[in-house]
């Protein structure tokens, strides 16, 4: 009998880890790119079929959605909103990566339209957003009291070593890495949602083997948490772990003007697109890498905390598996109706921890959780 019919639309290192997974799962996949040879090439190595697409054509990316039961897209987030619109027109379950609250605000827009046709449309589907605010959002639920006093959510993916002045390997997109550290982040204050610059909140983290890290705020790891739980958590936010220094170096790029997006020359090239050219040549591969996600949880005089460590493994880095096996243990369990979500929805609100978490066999987690006096 033939296993469930899923599309992954771009091949990457994301997006082959997704190839990767869901074949393993036991799905007929078809891996789609711009590039005839390269999805070519991901489909040979594990064992799907390649096809070649345009994500800007609307028809053509719903006709191919219209053959499989879901999609998962691997591709930078400004064609989220499209992407997700064509899944509805085909008919399809929707996955992706998310990660700019703007287009996933558009995205959950979708809601009724997605409910209306029994249908999942789950953005924010990740390593943050998404895998770290699942377990947030499941100690949240398990907290003995109503109320929670405090969420903190410290995630980084980093080189096993660090390297140059940044202190940092570049993974897959230097305009994914910019995008976090030039939009506002989504916090709670005092019991109601908020925003804070980026690069700002400063902290020392303490972790054994790879401390003392750096923590800053960035934009999208709090995903929809912030309007989920106001009211309910007295404060919560989530900040980006790095080697010391990084966030200094960074913060004096955005004060310079370096992340506009606004040609300011007069030269018809504008300064983030400088930027990004240069981290693509500059920065050394994380080969190999590390994440590292920590959830604590602050309620009744008690503080939970969850920490985790994901290293590579079958071929792929850590961040590429744990970014993509995320979403596609999700997909999966959608399609095979372990998970009857139907709508539009951040990943937090479309699974619980538990189920989520027993399925990321493959994505081998080290776990520790200590609860301790506040």
């Amino acid at each position: 009998m033939s296993g469930p019919r899923t599309l992954v639309i771009g091949a990457g290192i994301v997006g082959s880890a997704a190839v990767w997974d869901l074949v393993r799962r036991g799905h007929e996949v078809t891996v789609a790119d711009s590039r005839r040879e390269i999805a070519s090439g991901v489909a040979d190595r594990y064992g799907a079929t390649p096809a070649m697409i345009d994500v800007l054509d609307r028809a053509e990316v719903s006709d191919l959605m219209s053959d499989h039961e879901a999609t998962v897209a691997a591709v930078p987030f400004e064609y989220g909103t499209a992407l997700a619109r064509a899944a509805l027109d085909a008919g399809c379950h929707y996955f992706d990566f998310g990660g700019n609250p703007t287009v996933v605000k558009t995205q959950l827009a979708l809601h009724d339209a997605a409910a209306d046709r029994h249908l999942a449309l789950v953005p924010d589907c990740g390593l943050a957003p998404g895998l770290a605010n699942v377990i947030a959002a499941g100690m949240i639920e398990a907290a003995a009291l109503g109320f929670v006093d405090k969420v903190q959510l410290r995630v980084g993916a980093l080189p096993v070593k660090p390297s140059g002045p940044l202190g940092y390997g570049l993974e897959f997109s230097s305009a994914g890495l910019i995008n976090e550290y030039a939009e506002p982040c989504e916090v709670i204050q005092d019991g109601a949602a908020n925003l804070v610059e980026p690069l700002t909140g400063l902290e020392t983290v303490e972790w054994r083997e790879w401390g003392p890290l750096e923590a800053f705020h960035t934009a999208g790891g709090t995903s929809t948490m912030c309007r989920d739980y106001a009211g309910r958590v007295g404060a919560l936010d989530y900040k980006t772990l790095r080697y010391p220094g990084h966030c200094r170096i960074f913060a004096a790029m955005r004060w310079l003007g370096l992340f506009e997006t606004d040609d300011l020359t007069g030269i018809g090239v504008t300064p983030r697109a400088m930027l990004l050219d240069l981290l693509d040549r500059r920065l050394p591969l994380a080969d190999p890498d590390l994440v590292l996600i920590r959830v604590a949880v602050t309620a009744g005089g008690e503080t939970t905390t969850n920490s985790i460590v994901a290293r590579p493994a079958a071929g792929f880095s850590a961040l590429a598996r744990a970014t993509a096996l995320p979403a596609t243990a999700l997909c999966d369990l959608i399609v095979r109706g372990a998970v009857g979500f139907r709508g539009a929805a951040a990943m937090h609100r479309a699974v619980d921890s538990g189920t989520l978490l027993g399925e990321l066999d493959a994505l081998a987690l080290d776990r520790d959780v200590v609860r301790g006096p506040a």
